[in-house]
């Protein structure tokens, strides 16, 4: 409120939610980890609700984890690379787009995550 910064959550199913369109300046879609399709539509409607100029941010579990001892999903059918992300988002302008480390504590030690981050945002009409 001291900056003047509005916050809107909302909880809903991400497979039929419709945000509204060029609604929000910052679209975030943190470990969104369905089927490819699903995938599409959700990026597609999160894309749509960027006002002009404005940022779309994900970061999820890459595919590159498979097989590795970081935790996260072990279905290859829910996971992507920065490169898939692109290809689903046509209309937006990238900014970055790559894979990024961290560390993970486990119970018996430390793995190395990898996360696919992709940045965007949508092209001014």
């Amino acid at each position: 409120a001291e900056r003047g910064v509005e916050v809107e959550l909302v909880e809903a199913d991400l497979r039929a939610y419709e945000p509204p369109a060029k609604a929000f300046d910052l679209v975030l879609v943190l470990y969104l980890h369905v089927p490819a399709q699903e995938r599409r539509a959700v990026l597609a409607r999160a894309a749509r609700a960027l006002a002009r100029g404005g940022t779309f941010l994900l970061v999820g579990h890459d595919l590159a984890n498979l097989g590795a001892s970081a935790p996260g999903p072990s279905d290859p059918n829910v996971l992507y690379t920065p490169e898939d992300i692109v290809r689903e988002l046509p209309d937006l302008r990238v900014i970055r787009a790559h894979r990024v480390t961290r560390r993970v504590a486990l119970d018996d030690g430390q793995a190395v995550a990898i996360d696919a981050l992709v940045r965007a945002v949508s092209i001014p009409a």
